[in-house]
């Protein structure tokens, strides 16, 4: 079935929508049976719970035999990249239904790139009366990271980083997470804890620089060390912020920041740039980078995350390549 077809099926109120949700996510294990109520009165909705990355494999295959015309997931970052990755790896494009994504994570920068409203129980209830209404429906394409390294399998996603951004990451899945605060708060806890410890002068363990030789990056190759280095397919990030200002035009974002030694007035006014916009601060003379590119190299031995997701990575296996794949078709509302 064409996309065309699809989204006639949608306008006109006869969509088959498949539903996957995770009853454990940070947001909506707090209101389980308030949000599932909500979920299944979505027209035409097929509902099914799944809390592991096989058990959300096995719905999508379902789903898409069965010839859903929506997919709708609720879930958090990382479950929507492992569907993006196994969509990728087991199907041809013209054979996906189109995508929509209820923000149920503890992090949820890909849903809210997408959707207007931060609460799972306000998305899913303005999804359902949008679905009832039959509008033209409004799409976003988007193209997605494909990120390879020889020797492991294709990662697709949203949001690649290394350095302190993937400690910060990879810090926030430890006894942290315990304390049950999700969403854009959670998120700005771990930022402030990190912050702290950059405006402390760490540089060591936690708040070690990237461990990059070489970036290749529109025809150039820099070297580092780096504080951090991050690659996005999305257009705002935490707190709406957008910390990249090439002008290329290209699909993927990508930011980074050389590890120098800077007066402590000008480290501050430097991080405050690139937190609040002030981007015409940031000079590359003084090691800010930003790019739009379709795709990049990195020669690393280092951790990296994509959609919060962690993962490592071994020079000696090749370089590691972020590429632009798809675009993607998503429902927005």
């Amino acid at each position: 079935m064409t996309e065309e077809l699809r989204i006639k099926k949608i306008q006109m109120g006869n969509a088959k929508v498949g539903l996957v949700f995770n009853p454990l996510s940070g947001r909506i294990r707090k209101h389980e049976s308030t949000i599932k109520g909500v979920l299944g009165k979505i027209p035409g909705v097929i509902l099914r719970e799944a809390k592991t990355g096989l058990e959300f494999k096995e719905t999508v295959d379902e789903f898409l035999d069965t010839k859903v015309d929506l997919l709708v997931i609720a879930a958090g970052d990382g479950t929507v990249q492992g569907i993006l990755s196994h969509l990728f790896t087991e199907y041809d494009h013209i054979d996906w239904p189109i995508l929509a994504i209820i923000p149920g994570g503890t992090t949820n920068m890909t849903a809210l790139d997408l959707v207007k409203y931060d609460d799972p129980e306000d998305s899913a209830r303005r999804l359902s009366q949008y679905i009832s209404t039959k509008p033209l429906p409004i799409l976003l394409k988007k193209n997605v990271l494909c990120i390879e390294q020889a020797g492991v399998n294709k990662v697709y996603g949203m949001f690649f980083a290394v350095g302190i951004i993937a400690r910060a990451v990879i810090f926030s899945r430890s006894g942290i997470k315990k304390v049950g605060i999700t969403g854009e708060i959670y998120s700005g806890l771990i930022m402030a804890v990190y912050f702290a410890g950059l405006l402390l002068r760490r540089c060591t363990g936690a708040w070690a620089p990237a461990n990059l030789t070489a970036v290749k990056l529109a025809g150039k190759t820099f070297n580092g060390p780096y504080q951090f280095l991050f690659v996005s397919a999305l257009n705002r990030l935490l707190f709406n912020t957008r910390p990249y200002w090439g002008q290329e035009q290209e699909p993927l974002h990508v930011t980074f920041v050389e590890k120098r030694k800077k007066a402590l007035r000008k480290y501050i006014s430097s991080i405050w740039a690139l937190i609040s916009g002030r981007y015409a601060a940031l000079k590359e003379l003084d090691g800010y980078h930003s790019y739009n590119s379709s795709g990049i190299e990195l020669a690393v031995d280092d951790d990296y995350i994509v959609d919060g997701e962690f993962y490592h990575a071994v020079s000696q296996d090749g370089p590691l390549k972020i590429s632009a794949a798809g675009p993607v078709t998503f429902l927005t509302w």
